[in-house]
């Protein structure tokens, strides 16, 4: 777990094929010190495991799932990478809670930059999208960021002077591309709900009908007792007039808001 505070930028100083994918070797500054065989490390937003350790560089062996989902497949010896060991317990959390499980990927579409603001356009891959909240979190190789604006099918995020200084997105230019992991608990309402959807009768759907109600909790049991009708026992089941679409009064009626 990591919170998307970059603690320094290393650098790709060899990538090299193996028999299960890539072994990448980093030099990661000032951290190598601390670091350990089997530690956690974030490299631009993918968890990796230290492989070896010398002086200032660390090795790490990357799969062939993750060189297709991520960028670090296109590394080479020079390119700049963020770098945040793992969160240890009573750290301070700045971020958001970051997994280095990242979702997909996203091509810079343009850089506004300018004395003023700096801010980068991003156009995610489609399944991305619905995990893209205004004003909400994403990680962008690594670095916890909040969502500025959101478009059809592209968002913006605005970089303040110390995230261009202490990571490499303002390195970014337009036609590169960069890791995305979404919010997880954006991501995981998201999945519930389009679990929920996929009843036969929508999110109160008629599976939710037959779940016995416990006395008082519409929310825990999924029911919601009808305004007409008097409080069932508890373990009595109720039949109730349910919406079929999902809308914000279904949501409603279901607990959800």
């Amino acid at each position: 777990m990591f919170t998307g505070i970059i603690e320094c930028a290393g650098a790709i100083v060899q990538s090299r094929q193996t028999a299960g994918g890539r072994r990448l070797c980093v030099r990661v500054g000032p951290i190598a010190h601390e670091s350990k065989l089997g530690d956690s490390v974030c490299v631009s937003g993918v968890c990796l495991t230290v492989a070896h350790l010398s002086d200032d560089r660390l090795e790490f062996d990357v799969i062939r799932e993750t060189l297709d989902k991520t960028t670090l497949g296109q590394k080479r010896p020079g390119d700049r990478v963020n770098l945040e060991r793992s969160l240890r317990v009573g750290d301070r959390l700045d971020g958001h809670f970051v997994q280095g499980h990242v979702d997909g990927t996203a091509e810079v579409d343009r850089v506004l930059a300018s004395p003023r603001e700096h801010v980068v356009f991003l156009r995610p891959q489609s399944h991305l999208v619905p995990y893209i909240i205004p004003k909400g979190s994403i990680t962008v190789d690594g670095v916890s960021l909040t969502i500025a604006e959101v478009a059809a099918s592209a968002f913006s995020i605005a970089l303040i002077p110390t995230t261009l200084e202490r990571t490499t997105l303002g390195d970014l230019r337009a036609g590169q591309r960069v890791n995305l992991e979404s919010d997880i608990i954006a991501r995981t309402i998201v999945h519930s709900l389009n679990q929920l959807a996929d009843t036969p009768q929508g999110i109160a759907g008629s599976a939710l009908r037959s779940v016995p109600r416990v006395a008082g909790s519409g929310v825990a049991s999924g029911l919601v007792p009808d305004a007409h009708s008097p409080s069932p026992s508890q373990g009595e089941r109720t039949r109730i007039p349910c919406s079929t679409t999902l809308t914000l009064d279904s949501l409603q009626k279901a607990g959800f808001l």
